[in-house]
């Protein structure tokens, strides 16, 4: 899954490399970055927020809000199929933080690509109810590169080179959606133990993405 990342990269740096305007807002680096909020995203031909927890305008009172969608079943779920053939995302990010099983509990890993000035996640969105106006949800995939003896999913991460294909409104069929990207060479990630300090959702500085001893 998706629960938890960082971006620290500069809004006008990410706006280039996405082909958007510069945000006016702009964003503070943030490390600890939690679902229930708003969050940075490439979305509707600009960077703007959108609430992390899926839950359309038109979805019952007690519907879900889930903060991730599969990819295997993302493009077929009722709940989701509409977003994916009308409202992609890409949700820049430096890194994620995933947990891993240990006999001592559960010790946090930071995954990123180190040379990379950013990365994106594939994503969906929809109008919705909450503050920003808008809602959306991480896609994850079963768990690759150096993410694998982590944890059994990771989100999406998209390669460069599509990142415009995933955001073309005019791509709506599930098989040209998927002929036209194609998910970052994991052989690229990179994973390192922290400092379990980031299970407290209030810390937010850049020691948090540091190895830890």
């Amino acid at each position: 899954m998706c629960g938890r990342f960082d971006l620290h990269s500069r809004p006008d740096a990410v706006a280039r490399a996405l082909g958007a305007p510069v945000p006016s807002h702009g964003w503070a680096p943030h490390y600890n970055i939690t679902p229930g909020r708003p969050i940075a995203g490439a979305l509707a031909g600009a960077l703007d927020y959108a609430w992390w927890g899926f839950k359309p305008r038109w979805a019952d009172h007690n519907a879900p809000a889930p903060i991730n969608a599969r990819a295997e079943t993302v493009a077929t779920s009722r709940y989701f199929r509409g977003a994916f053939e009308h409202r992609r995302c890409l949700i820049p990010a430096n890194g994620w933080f995933e947990w891993q099983e240990t006999s001592a509990g559960k010790q946090p890993w930071y995954v990123t690509v180190p040379d990379a000035p950013f990365i994106a996640y594939a994503a969906i969105w929809a109008e919705s109810d909450q503050e920003t106006g808008r809602c959306c949800a991480i896609i994850t995939e079963p768990a690759r590169g150096a993410a694998r003896s982590i944890h059994p999913r990771m989100p999406l991460v998209l390669a460069p080179d599509c990142w415009h294909a995933w955001l073309d409104a005019g791509l709506t069929r599930r098989h040209e959606i998927r002929a036209a990207v194609h998910r970052l060479d994991p052989g690229q990630l990179r994973a390192w133990p922290i400092s379990r300090r980031v299970n407290r959702p209030a810390e937010d500085d850049e020691a948090l993405i540091q190895r830890a001893d």
